[in-house]
């Protein structure tokens, strides 16, 4: 494209107006359910210390949000019951077909849920927008899905099986970046799942990823089966990842051990390693609901609705034009 045609909005006229005609649905969704629209802080002292997430930071040390995860948290520990936000969010080094460095998330929370029940609000809200099963959306285990589509048991496989699994994708193995045992295990895992396991689910309907392996439960709640799973989902469509969702983590202490292990990670791989957010840890300590979050990415979701192939097709102007 000619440098002085990028002024252009991408986005069709029709498309603007899909997408506000899907957050006055949204809106009225959540309405009609009781459940309050908030507001918080798109700058922050601290930041995600996840390994997988990169954020962008200013020039006086603030954090531009990946995620308002953190602040809505403390509002419920601060009683202000189920909550949902429309926001704006960053990420670093994420551009391509299905990403956008700044892009719309739609998160939400229930108090007295927990994440079954959190799906089956998904569901109701699909159906509003249109997206309507004659069967419930399916639901598959993490484990189940890697023996449909990868022929392994992601609980069970030893790494070597993992990494030959890895060796026979198109393009070779890349190396792990870390080197403890559960980190590499994790990262074959995710190779897999991301070339293997995800492009084959929701083909024809959305699909419920859950029961995740503890080592991945980043704030859900783990369950003491054999072995233990994270209480977490994902929601795919099409192949493409849609929302993420927890039954919360309300252990401060275990929060705390969380965020410290994840920023010990990064600062040994040789990667910036910002703040956690010692105010939701407090938050915690104060008393936090029994709940259950998800975060859905709409941009991802509009593309979905209207058939397109790049999510840049559904902004009125994509990384390119900002």
């Amino acid at each position: 494209m000619k440098p002085h045609s990028l002024w252009r909005p991408r986005a069709s006229l029709s498309t603007l107006r899909a997408r506000a005609d899907l957050y006055a649905r949204l809106r009225e969704f959540f309405a009609e359910r009781g459940v309050l629209e908030v507001e918080t802080p798109v700058l922050s002292q601290a930041a995600t210390v996840d390994p997988n997430i990169d954020s962008y930071v200013s020039q006086n040390h603030r954090w531009l949000q990946t995620s308002p995860e953190f602040p809505m948290k403390r509002l419920l520990a601060a009683g202000s019951g189920p909550i949902y936000q429309i926001a704006r969010v960053f990420r670093c080094d994420e551009a391509g077909r299905f990403h956008n460095p700044e892009f719309s998330l739609l998160e939400w929370y229930r108090p007295g849920f927990d994440h079954l029940q959190l799906m089956d609000e998904i569901e109701a809200l699909f159906a509003t927008l249109g997206v309507v099963n004659p069967a419930p959306f399916e639901r598959l285990t993490y484990r189940a899905a890697f023996q449909r589509y990868a022929g392994l048991d992601s609980h069970a496989a030893r790494l070597e099986d993992l990494q030959a699994a890895c060796r026979a994708l198109p393009g070779g193995m890349p190396e792990p970046p870390e080197s403890d045992w559960e980190a590499q295990r994790n990262f074959y895992l995710d190779l897999l799942m991301s070339a293997v396991v995800s492009p084959r689910l929701g083909a024809e309907a959305p699909v419920f990823l859950l029961d995740f392996p503890a080592s991945q439960a980043a704030l859900a709640r783990v369950r003491a089966d054999t072995p233990p799973v994270a209480e977490r989902f994902e929601l795919f469509w099409h192949g493409i990842e849609l929302a993420n969702g927890f039954h919360e983590l309300s252990d401060a202490g275990e929060q705390r051990r969380r965020f410290e292990h994840d920023r010990a990670r990064r600062i040994a791989a040789g990667r910036v390693a910002p703040p956690y957010d010692a105010h939701l840890i407090s938050a915690l300590h104060h008393g936090f609901p029994d709940c259950a979050g998800v975060a859905l990415g709409l941009d991802r979701l509009l593309m979905r609705l209207l058939g397109f192939d790049n999510v840049g097709d559904t902004l009125a102007f994509d990384d390119a034009r900002a």
